[in-house]
C-alpha cells in the first residue's frame, strides 16, 4: 500500500504511478515558429480577452510552432492564436488557443501552465520556395498560411523582445462536483533562449468556421507581416497574478 505521506512528496502528476509527462525543466531544441500578425474585429477581440487583462490594439498572432527536440515532450508540432494585451502596465500575450498533435504536451501543458490546449493535427512545412502552415481539426482544414521563405533576414534585435516577453494563461482546473476549484490568471517567460536566425517575408492567411476550433471568430481584417524564427529555449514555469477565486 503506498503511504499517505509517499503519495504527498511524489505527487505532481497524473496517473501517479506512472506519470503523464515527467518533471522539468523543459528545454527545446531547434524550436521553429512560423507567426502571421493580423489585425481584426475589435468587438471579436475584446469577446475572449479575460479581466483584468486589457487588449492594446486589435491585434492577433497566428502561431504554428515546430519543435522536434523537446525534453520529455518528444517531437511534436502545435498551433494558434496568441494576443498583444497589458497587465497592469506590463506588456505580453496572452494565449487564447492552441491545437497540437502529442499527448504528453497537451496533458502537461494544460495541467501545469493552464495552456488552452487541444488535440488537432497542425503541420509546418518547406514546400519549394514557400513556408505552409495548416491546421486540421478531425477531417476539416481550419486554418492555411504561407509564408515566402527566408525572404528577408531579421536581426535578433528584432526579435527577442517577442520572445523574453511575459505571457499569460487563464488556468482552469475543475473541482469533482464540477465547479472551479482553480481559476487563476498565470504568467511565464521562455529563459535561456538562444537566438539561431529569424526571417520575414509575404504572407497570407485563411480561416475555415469549426464549432470546436473557433479559430475563425477572430476573423482576418487585414495581414500585417509575418515572421519565421529558429531558437532553442527552456520553456519556464509559471506563477499566479491573480485568483479569480480569492
Amino acid at each position: 500500500m503506498i503511504s499517505e505521506d509517499t503519495i504527498r512528496q511524489n505527487a505532481f502528476a497524473m496517473p501517479f504511478t506512472s506519470p503523464a509527462f515527467p518533471k522539468g525543466p523543459y528545454r527545446f531544441t531547434n524550436r521553429e515558429f512560423f507567426i502571421v500578425t493580423y489585425r481584426t474585429d475589435p468587438e471579436a477581440l475584446a469577446a475572449v480577452i479575460p479581466a483584468p487583462l486589457q487588449v492594446l490594439d486589435p491585434i492577433v498572432k497566428y502561431e504554428f510552432i515546430r519543435m522536434p527536440d523537446s525534453n520529455g515532450f518528444g517531437d511534436y508540432t502545435e498551433s494558434g492564436q496568441v494576443i498583444p494585451v497589458s497587465y497592469k502596465g506590463e506588456r505580453g500575450a496572452y494565449v487564447h488557443a492552441m491545437y497540437l498533435d502529442d499527448g504528453p504536451p497537451i496533458l502537461g501543458g494544460r495541467e501545469l501552465w493552464g495552456f488552452p490546449k487541444k488535440y488537432a493535427k497542425p503541420t509546418m512545412q518547406v514546400h519549394k520556395e514557400t513556408l505552409v502552415g495548416t491546421l486540421d481539426f478531425g477531417p476539416v482544414r481550419v486554418c492555411t498560411a504561407t509564408m515566402g521563405y527566408k525572404h528577408k533576414d531579421l536581426a535578433e534585435a528584432d526579435v527577442m523582445p517577442s520572445l523574453t516577453a511575459p505571457n499569460f494563461l487563464l488556468k482552469i482546473v475543475p473541482h469533482v462536483d464540477g465547479t472551479a476549484r482553480v481559476c487563476e490568471l498565470v504568467k511565464y517567460h521562455m529563459t535561456d533562449i538562444v537566438f539561431k536566425g529569424a526571417w520575414s517575408g509575404p504572407a497570407s492567411i485563411e480561416f475555415a468556421h469549426h464549432a470546436l476550433a473557433p479559430v475563425a471568430k477572430l476573423p482576418v481584417v487585414e495581414v500585417l507581416g509575418a515572421t519565421h524564427i529558429l531558437s532553442d529555449l527552456t520553456l519556464g514555469l509559471g506563477e499566479v497574478v491573480h485568483d479569480y477565486l480569492a
